[in-house]
């Protein structure tokens, strides 16, 4: 069967979400309350990134050495090589930012194509959102358009994640891999899920 993988970044493939060290440890007091307003739905992606941007003095320099201390999971790269030799496509999808994302694939030598919000510095960060759907705007990054684009002549449509960001796609997918706030809103919502922990699980489970 080909199948074909669609990962969220932050929290998934990474043991930590670098949104949430990114604002823990550089911003200034006020972050939580623009945060909870994301994740009511009261404000977008692309406001609350802004907003929150606003309360960190922060430049790239720092960025870059509070994210050199992220780890990925450490079966990551087995999932990712053993998918590369079945033959089955893999993207990444996060509605973080391309900055972070880059330094960290980098540093891990992992080469996937992945799809974000760019994370841009002119005197203080912004956000742009090259892959947002006008229809929406919610997300910065539209996954469930971005999947519709990618799956390609794939049987199966597996989605792997654990956020807010994540609830869209998931009901889009096939077969769904999800742990934290995701594995929740899946269970409440009726959408099949199986819960990881780490990609050692999901490798078990469908037998790669």
């Amino acid at each position: 069967m080909k199948r074909v993988f669609f990962s969220d970044f932050d929290g998934t493939i990474t043991k930590v979400d670098t949104c949430d060290l990114l604002v823990t440890k550089l911003a200034r007091k006020g972050w939580k309350e623009i945060n909870a307003l994301w994740m009511e739905k009261k404000i977008s992606t692309e406001e609350c990134a802004s907003m929150t941007f606003r309360l960190i003095d922060a430049g790239p320099k720092e960025v870059q050495e509070l994210i050199e201390t992220v780890e990925i999971d450490e079966h990551f790269l087995d999932f990712l090589h053993l998918c590369r030799k079945q033959g089955h496509d893999i993207y990444i999808l996060s509605d973080g930012y391309d900055f972070i994302i880059d330094m960290v694939l980098k540093r891990y030598k992992i080469d996937v194509p992945y799809y974000a919000n760019q994370m841009i510095y002119q005197n203080g960060f912004k956000i742009a959102c090259p892959y947002l759907n006008p229809d929406c705007g919610q997300c910065g990054t539209c996954k469930s358009s971005l999947m519709e684009k990618l799956k390609g002549d794939a049987e199966q449509v597996i989605y792997i994640g654990d956020g807010a960001s994540d609830t869209c796609p998931a009901s889009k997918a096939d077969l769904v891999y999800a742990k934290d706030y995701l594995y929740q809103y899946c269970l409440e919502k009726g959408i099949p899920v199986v819960r990881f922990e780490t990609f050692l699980d999901i490798i078990k489970h469908l037998g790669l």
